[in-house]
């Protein structure tokens, strides 16, 4: 509620300087074209949300999500020792993290959901458990070898290589996701 008072005042205060200065016709046109880019910049990225989406999909029925858990399993049950008993778990934490490495965080979301709920009915607490808070920093600083839904923006946007900004995010990410987890870690010790 409180971030919707704060555009309300600043588009308020925006109208108000505009018609002030007498620019209020070149505001109205930016806001015409602004709301033309924001729609052809929501129907490329849903296109290609749905494009990857669908490419994951493909995939699971593949196979190829199952190897690539195979392949996983050993770090995830590291992480998630959980998910060495629960079966359902491991799946959708394997497809979360599949997903993310695809930089398909759309996709990753309905997963990571399934995962989330799994862990919160294994721990059976009111607060949540390590592992869920372990998921959640996983999922908020995802690594990505792929960062599909960025290059389908960056491609909406006009760049002409969308991906050659892979060496960046893949140390930024991986950065981000060991900080991350030593953050996790840290303060489990200290609550512990």
């Amino acid at each position: 509620m409180a971030v919707g008072m704060v555009w309300t005042l600043t588009l308020l205060t925006a109208a108000a300087f505009a018609l002030l200065t007498g620019n209020g016709a070149a505001v109205a046109a930016a806001a015409a074209e602004g709301m033309s880019a924001a729609v052809r910049l929501t129907l490329t990225m849903g296109g290609g949300v749905m494009f990857y989406s669908a490419v994951m999909e493909v995939m699971d029925g593949a196979g190829l999500t199952a190897s690539l858990s195979r392949g996983l399993r050993p770090v995830l049950e590291a992480l998630f020792p959980s998910s060495r008993k629960d079966r359902a778990l491991s799946e959708a934490l394997s497809c979360n993290v599949c997903a993310n490495l695809l930089g398909l965080g759309n996709a990753a979301t309905p997963a990571g959901i399934r995962a989330a709920v799994r862990l919160r009915e294994l721990s059976g607490g009111e607060t949540a458990s390590d592992e869920l808070c372990r998921l959640v920093v996983l999922n908020t600083a995802s690594v990505q070898l792929l960062p599909a839904t960025v290059a389908a923006l960056r491609a909406g946007l006009g760049a002409a290589n969308p991906f050659d900004i892979l060496p960046a995010v893949w140390l930024t990410s991986a950065c981000s996701v060991a900080v991350g987890l030593l953050c996790e870690r840290w303060f489990a010790r200290r609550k512990g």
